[in-house]
């Protein structure tokens, strides 16, 4: 399974300060801080979001096709997510709302152009 996502960024402070917002509103807080590398996980043994400046000194660049999901408990935490995303000066891809099949998401990008969502499974079919 998943133990981290790593996502590049071309502003590791900028980085930094979009993702302990949005992060901390599911409670993630920073579990490494080093120069080039920032990793936040809500609860240990649990997945992580990390973000780096790339190691061969490029910039960094988004994936075609690539996206996080960030997994929330309910709707209205999927929908305050995307909205604190948007508020931080991220774009959206895809306002929150039923996909169907009891999957609920909002669709968004960080500061870096990075695809994230926020889901959750609503156990409506």
């Amino acid at each position: 399974m998943i133990g981290y996502v790593t996502l590049g960024t071309n502003d590791l402070q900028k980085s930094a300060e979009f993702y302990d917002a949005l992060l901390g509103e599911l409670g993630a807080k920073r579990v490494m801080d080093e120069e080039t590398f920032i990793a936040w996980n809500a609860r240990p043994g649990q997945p992580a979001i990390s973000v780096i400046k790339p190691n061969d000194g490029n910039a960094a660049t988004v994936g075609n096709g690539v996206m996080v999901a960030i997994a929330c408990d309910s709707p209205a935490a999927v929908d305050k997510i995307y909205k604190k995303a948007l508020e931080l000066g991220g774009a959206c891809e895809g306002p929150s709302g039923d996909r169907g099949g009891g999957f609920y998401a909002g669709y968004f990008r960080d500061l870096d152009g990075n695809k994230l969502n926020a889901f959750c499974m609503t156990g409506e079919a």
